[in-house]
C-alpha cells in the first residue's frame, strides 16, 4: 500500500513535547494569526463578555481552546459575538467576501440548524454563482460528538449532513497532530471549511511540531496495516478502531486501519486500494447510519471495488436515535472497541475465498 502509507510523516518537521488536542488547536490559531493579520476570531465567550473588565474574563469559548489569544491580539480579531448561531456564520461569511479570513467558533454542531441557510445556500455556493470571481475563505470550527454527558441537544455527529453539501470541505482531525497541520490548512484555504472537533478529545496528548505545518485535504492517514481487514474510522472513532485493532492482533488478526482524515474531499484511492487488498471492510462511524458517511464509503466500495469483497461489508455506527443523556444509556449507544472487535470477526467467518 505504497500510496496509502503514513503520508504525514514525508518531511516530517521537528517534534516537540507532547501537548494536548485543544493546545494543538490553540497553537495553530496562534501562529496563523501572528503570520497573516487578516484573520480574525469570532464566537461566545472568546474575549470576556463584549467589553467586560480585565482579560482574566476570558474563557477561551466554551472548552478553552482560544484561551490566550485576546491577550495577544486583542478585542479587533478576537471578538465575542451575541448566542445566534446565524448571526456568527453570517458576519463570519461577510468578513470573508471582504478580504478577511475569519474564523467562527459554532459552539456545539447540534446548533447547525439554525445557520443552516448561510452553510447551505449561501457560503458553498458564491465561487460558483459569481463565475469564481469570489472567494470565501471561512473556517467554521464546532464540536460534536457523545460521551461526556451532555445530552441529546450538545451531542450528535452531523458531519455525513454537512459532507452532503456542495462547496463545503469538511475536516475531522483524530489527534493532536493533525488537529494542528489541519487547521492551518482549513484557515489557509480560499474555501469555506467545516471544522469538526470531538468533544471527548480536546484532552487527548500527543507529539506535535512546534513550528507551523500542513496537511493536505484528501489524503487519508493509515495507522496500521494488515491483510485481513481494513477497517475505515472517523474522528474519535480512530482511537477506537487502533485499540481493536491491537487485540485482534494478539489473535492473530492483521487489520489495516485508515483515517480519512477529510470527508469532503474524501480519499476514494486509499480506501479502495485496501479493500482490494484485503477483501474485507469495516466502517466505524459515531453518526446515525441512515444516509452516514458509514453508507457513503460502503456504497463507494460496493461500486468500485465489489468483486474484491470476500464477505460483506459491516457498519459499526450509533442507533437511529438521539443521544440519550443517561450514562448507562449514552455508553450503550456509542460505538467501542468490542463492537468493532465483533464486527471484524463477523466479517471474517463469511469467507469467500
Amino acid at each position: 500500500m505504497s500510496s496509502a502509507t503514513n503520508r504525514k510523516d514525508v518531511n516530517q518537521p521537528r517534534r516537540k513535547a507532547r501537548i494536548s488536542y485543544r493546545m494543538a488547536l490553540n497553537e495553530a490559531l496562534a501562529q496563523e494569526m501572528q503570520r497573516d493579520e487578516r484573520i480574525v476570531l469570532l464566537g461566545e465567550d472568546i474575549a470576556g463578555g463584549m467589553g467586560a473588565p480585565g482579560e482574566q474574563d476570558t474563557w477561551g469559548g466554551a472548552f478553552g481552546v482560544t484561551k490566550g489569544l485576546l491577550g495577544r491580539f486583542g478585542r479587533d480579531r478576537v471578538m465575542d459575538t451575541p448566542l445566534q448561531e446565524s448571526a456568527i456564520i453570517g458576519a463570519a461569511l461577510g468578513a470573508a467576501s471582504s478580504g478577511l479570513r475569519p474564523v467562527a467558533e459554532l459552539m456545539f454542531m447540534n446548533f447547525i440548524g439554525v445557520c443552516m441557510d448561510q452553510l447551505l445556500n449561501q457560503a458553498p455556493k458564491f465561487r460558483y454563482m459569481f463565475g469564481g470571481k469570489v472567494t470565501t475563505p471561512v473556517t467554521i470550527r464546532t464540536v460534536y460528538g457523545a460521551g461526556i454527558r451532555v445530552a441529546g441537544q450538545h451531542s450528535n455527529s452531523y458531519h455525513s449532513i454537512l459532507t452532503h453539501i456542495p462547496g463545503l470541505k469538511v475536516v475531522m482531525p483524530s489527534s493532536p497532530y493533525d488537529a494542528k497541520g489541519l487547521l492551518i490548512a482549513s484557515i489557509r484555504d480560499d474555501d469555506p471549511v467545516i471544522f469538526c472537533e470531538h468533544i471527548a478529545l480536546f484532552d487527548k496528548e500527543g507529539a506535535v511540531p512546534e513550528e507551523p505545518y500542513t496537511i493536505p485535504f484528501g489524503e487519508a492517514n493509515v495507522l496500521r496495516e494488515g491483510e485481513d481487514v481494513t477497517i475505515v474510522a472517523l474522528g474519535r472513532m480512530v482511537e477506537f478502531a487502533s485499540t481493536a485493532a491491537e487485540s485482534l492482533q494478539k489473535a492473530g488478526i492483521r487489520c489495516t486501519v485508515i483515517d480519512p482524515r477529510t470527508t469532503s474531499p474524501l480519499d476514494e484511492e486509499t480506501i479502495i486500494e485496501s479493500v482490494t487488498e484485503t477483501g474485507r471492510l469495516v466502517v466505524v462511524d459515531e453518526g446515525n447510519p441512515r444516509c452516514s458517511m458509514g453508507t457513503d464509503i460502503s456504497a463507494l466500495i460496493a461500486e468500485k471495488a465489489f468483486y474484491a469483497l470476500k464477505a460483506p461489508i459491516r457498519m459499526v455506527t450509533a442507533p437511529h436515535s438521539p443521544v440519550p443523556f443517561a450514562p448507562t444509556l449514552e455508553d450503550a449507544y456509542l460505538p467501542n472497541p468490542q463492537k468493532i472487535e465483533a464486527a471484524v470477526r463477523s466479517v471474517l467467518e463469511r469467507r469467500g475465498d
